[in-house]
């Protein structure tokens, strides 16, 4: 992975991070600016990462940020929203026990 990829992969993990956001808050501001850029970033590179191992190709050409970048990033950001809602789940059923 070059310099270059990092780059591209934090710009469209920024913009992922911010469609998940308000696609699963319903608010325009979603999780706030810096986590969904941070959801996004971790997003693109799981997303990029499931999508090479899944090897899941839709052929869209090879632009410098593909749209199949965009829905990777996209696909990874809604996972790591999924698991951090999960985390938080149960760390507050362990607080509800104690």
């Amino acid at each position: 992975m070059s310099i270059g990829q990092v780059i591209i992969w934090i710009i469209v993990g920024g913009f992922a991070g911010t469609l998940a956001g308000r696609v699963l808050t319903l608010k325009k501001e979603g999780f706030g600016r810096w986590m969904n850029f941070l959801v996004g970033i971790v997003g693109a590179l799981l997303g990029g990462e499931l999508f090479k191992l899944l090897r899941i190709d839709f052929g869209l050409g090879d632009l410098k940020v593909t749209f199949e970048d965009l829905i990777a990033a996209f696909v990874g950001s809604l996972l790591v929203i999924l698991v951090w809602r999960i985390i938080m789940k149960m760390r507050a059923k362990k607080v509800e026990k104690d």
